[in-house]
């Protein structure tokens, strides 16, 4: 009789642990959903939110939040705009100079994200490990783009706009021009007044 009540008294602490076990997971994991950081960016033709996503691009929105953080978007300008494709800024001014940025960052495309509308990724050079400061944010769904792409490396998204589609459906209307050796530039400059992490 002793053993039994021992044996139910273990399976009883057992159960205990584990159901205390499944309830840490899920507020962990309730936690890890709570934190995925998000970046207001005002533009002169109004305001973005964007979500980002650490677990699948940690380096790219380390990169992307560490840009924020210092204020280096401020006055960066949407400098190419493509409807039916994405709008590109966080590089250049108002005056199209390009602005010095941090050291480029490796390529996370092959990450399970994909450029769907709506999307904000990483610009970069012809290699694939050569993205800095500028960023786009897709405005169709561009599975050209997604790993691993025409050169066989693609380009990261790092997240998504949770508020202000209306805004980017806006900007991807404004009419463009070639200036100063790039192409579909807007003809009145969309600028960026700011970005800025937001408290959750």
């Amino acid at each position: 009789m002793l053993k039994f009540e021992k044996l139910k008294v273990s399976r009883r602490t057992l159960l205990a642990r584990l159901a205390a076990g499944v309830i840490g997971l899920t507020f962990a994991g309730a936690a890890l959903a709570a934190e995925a950081p998000r970046v207001s960016i005002k533009t002169s033709m109004g305001d973005i939110v964007v979500e980002l996503d650490q677990e699948k691009a940690p380096k790219t929105v380390e990169n992307f939040l560490a840009y924020v953080k210092s204020g280096f978007y401020k006055g960066t300008i949407f400098h190419r705009v493509i409807d039916n494709f994405m709008i590109q800024g966080g590089g250049m001014d108002a005056k199209m100079n390009s602005k010095q940025t941090r050291k480029p960052i490796k390529n996370e495309a092959n990450n399970g994200l994909h450029n769907e509308q709506y999307t904000i990724a990483m610009a970069r050079e012809a290699g694939p490990d050569t993205a800095t400061s500028q960023f786009f944010i897709n405005v169709a769904n561009n599975a050209g783009l997604d790993y691993p792409g025409q050169d066989g490396y693609g380009y990261t998204v790092f997240g998504k706009v949770v508020e202000g589609q209306d805004v980017v459906d806006k900007i991807k209307g404004v009419v463009v021009d070639d200036l100063r050796g790039q192409q579909n530039v807007p003809v009145v400059p969309v600028v960026i007044k700011s970005a800025s992490i937001i408290k959750q």
